[in-house]
């Protein structure tokens, strides 16, 4: 089949690597006018020139990134079947129509408000009680466009340094972790879950993905599967889906949704009989799911800024590189490893000898580390 992709950047990359076997081919569609899938066939149109030369080349349409312009969606969802649906794109781009839809299922969320100046940010904070997270209600992605107060007289700061016209202000929730639950649906709607992931993140980026998520209690799972399905099935969604949630004391609850294959769901690609990604393109096409299961346990280390000693690293027997071909810069992704083992004491030595190859990650710390 001819898959067109919007967007051309790592996740594409490894979207089409999980989709050639299968005999599918793909065309990626840019509007960045910086592509770096370097890979497949690649139309950049930044100014929207060559839309309908795309819609010639594809049979169906998915995406690798949700800042697209919905209006672009909709016009191809006219002509092509595109999965995820526009919806799902539009709600995920919108901070309040997601935890608004989130409140709807009855799927827990902090406490939060909305905020359009200075002085609505300051009340939204003396209400809530500090601390609280101020996030643009659009356009924030890795910790952009976001702020902690400490206390309400924080508001004139936050507001400048986040520069958004409209503010979702939350509750700072007391967790123990952060998890996510990484789930696909096919167009018959058959739900298939992989195992749960516990996630570090580092100013906003995650560094580390350790799956299946260690401690996890039976009915944390459980719960985390049923406010995933409910969202799945709300939307008539077809394809992979990640949900990153806090595990407190009195359950889960939600942070955020990606409709598309994400970050702390790349340990799959080494770490499950069946990756998120061609799950994902199995999904799209309208192919049955692939088998979720882990085999053993995993960790995906993000490789951040600089390759660090890539050499050694690929020496390491345990230890499954993927780069994107991309030039080091500070803050950038430039790629991921894989590191598995057959249980969590040999996976904690392991990633630690693997981390201490890769320049200026944080050392690893989750709740392997704290027992």
């Amino acid at each position: 089949m001819r898959i067109g992709i919007l967007g051309a950047g790592q996740l594409g990359r490894m979207l089409a690597l999980a989709g050639y076997p299968l005999a599918n081919t793909f065309v990626f569609y840019d509007l960045s006018g910086n592509p770096s899938v370097g890979l497949g066939e690649i139309i950049i149109d930044r100014d929207g020139q060559y839309l309908e030369d795309f819609l010639n080349r594809v049979d169906r349409v998915t995406y690798e990134f949700e800042h697209l312009p919905v209006e672009v969606v909709e016009k191809i969802a006219a002509v092509r079947p595109v999965h995820p649906t526009p919806r799902s794109l539009q709600i995920c781009q919108n901070r309040e129509a997601e935890k608004s839809l989130f409140g709807e299922l009855g799927i827990p969320t902090p406490q939060w408000r909305m905020a359009e100046s200075e002085q609505e940010l300051e009340k939204a904070a003396l209400e809530l009680g500090c601390p609280v997270v101020a996030k643009s209600n659009t356009e924030g992605y890795d910790g952009k466009g976001q702020a902690v107060l400490h206390s309400a007289e924080d508001a004139r700061a936050a507001w400048a340094s986040i520069g958004h016209k409209r503010l979702m202000v939350e509750k700072f929730v007391d967790f123990h972790r952060e998890v996510s639950v990484i789930a696909a649906r096919s167009e018959a709607g058959e739900v298939a879950f992989y195992p749960l992931a516990e996630n570090v993140h580092e100013q906003g980026i995650l560094r580390y993905s350790i799956a299946p998520a260690p401690g996890l209690a039976p009915d944390v799972r459980k719960d985390a599967e049923q406010y995933m399905a409910r969202i799945l099935n709300e939307l008539g969604y077809v394809g992979v889906m990640a949900l990153e949630l806090f595990e407190t004391d009195t359950g889960l609850v939600a942070n955020e949704m990606a409709p598309r294959v994400h970050n702390s769901g790349h340990w799959t690609i080494e770490g499950a009989f069946t990756s998120q990604f061609e799950n994902h393109i199995r999904a799209v096409t309208g192919q049955p799911l692939g088998n979720t299961a882990a085999r053993g346990v995993s960790c995906m280390i993000n490789i951040i800024g600089e390759h660090g000693d890539l050499k050694r690293i690929l020496e390491l027997p345990y230890a499954h590189v993927h780069l994107y071909d991309k030039a080091e810069r500070p803050g950038r992704k430039l790629g991921h490893i894989n590191v598995l083992a057959d249980d969590y004491q040999e996976l904690k030595w392991r990633v630690r000898n693997c981390a201490e190859l890769l320049a200026g990650v944080p050392e690893f710390h989750c709740s392997l580390t704290r027992s």
